[in-house]
């Protein structure tokens, strides 16, 4: 059996194909890359590096050639729905049997700015016709990683979604669960809803401060306030509207999905957000 994982040199995939290597031997493991330059170092650990650009279509069919198990990670930028869509379609054209999908909390009812993307490639995948499970992976706690060290450095930590609730959890576990779903033989379910123990981010500052020993400030704001404050810090100025109507939708609960699907997946505990944040603060 041939796995492949798309986007294998991201933050995200590099941690999947990490974790494949543990549970198969890496001649069954294929990765689809736009520069496989960038994954030599999985080419000498013996994975089939492959290229695949999701901007070039006619690159996916034949990247997906022999490949019965499909990781297909949303990509971060561009036409999504475009991309995704060329991707279900190489993907039925190459014959491959299965396709696991990174897609957020609650795609085809959140009213998140994000959902929409991931919402429209499940019905591509749905209208495929290949079997599947969808990976509604929440919040990685590793977006907070910019707020959290500027706290640790005497900043207050900003918080535009007032009691909004989150589910963040590790980046690693949300690795870990996707590459179990890529070699799971049988799933007894099409969804997943990946969401940690849900938080505000006064809980998760106090997290930090116990972890950190450091008495952090939670400052309270609104969402145009924090759009400011970002613009004010280099933030480009186009993506200020994206950020804010992202930050808009966790206030409004978006995010606040409670599942216990996550550690179902791993087959453990999810590791703790107190580790995360130790690990974070140490590197």
């Amino acid at each position: 059996m041939k796995l492949l994982v798309t986007g294998a040199t991201g933050q995200l995939g590099s941690l999947v194909v990490k974790h494949l290597l543990t549970k198969v031997p890496a001649e069954q493991i294929a990765v689809s890359v736009r520069d496989p330059q960038k994954a030599a170092h999985l080419k000498k650990a013996g994975v089939d590096v492959r290229k695949g650009d999701f901007t070039q279509p006619e690159t996916l069919e034949s990247a997906f050639q022999g490949i019965d198990r499909l990781l297909l990670i949303s990509t971060a930028d561009g036409d999504r729905v475009k991309q995704h869509t060329a991707a279900v379609n190489a993907a039925k054209a190459a014959n491959v049997k299965f396709i696991a999908y990174t897609s957020v909390v609650n795609a085809r009812e959140s009213k998140l700015v994000l959902a929409h993307d991931h919402a429209k490639t499940e019905e591509a995948i749905l209208a495929s016709g290949i079997p599947h499970v969808f990976l509604r992976n929440n919040w990685y706690l590793e977006n907070e990683a910019d707020t959290i060290q500027a706290s640790l450095n005497g900043a207050p930590f900003l918080s535009p979604i007032g009691e909004g609730k989150v589910g963040w959890a590790t980046r690693n576990d949300y690795a870990e669960a996707a590459a179990n779903a890529l070699t799971l033989p049988a799933h007894d379910k099409e969804i997943y809803e990946l969401s940690g123990p849900l938080r505000t981010h006064t809980e998760l500052a106090h997290i930090v401060s116990q972890v950190s020993g450091q008495k952090i400030k939670v400052e309270q704001v609104d969402v145009e306030t924090f759009g400011e404050f970002l613009a004010s810090s280099g933030v480009p100025k186009e993506a200020v509207p994206f950020v804010k109507e992202i930050q808009n939708g966790i206030r409004g609960g978006a995010l606040a999905i409670e599942s216990h699907d996550f550690k179902e997946l791993l087959g453990r505990s999810l590791t703790p957000v107190e580790e995360g944040i130790r690990q974070m603060i140490s590197n």
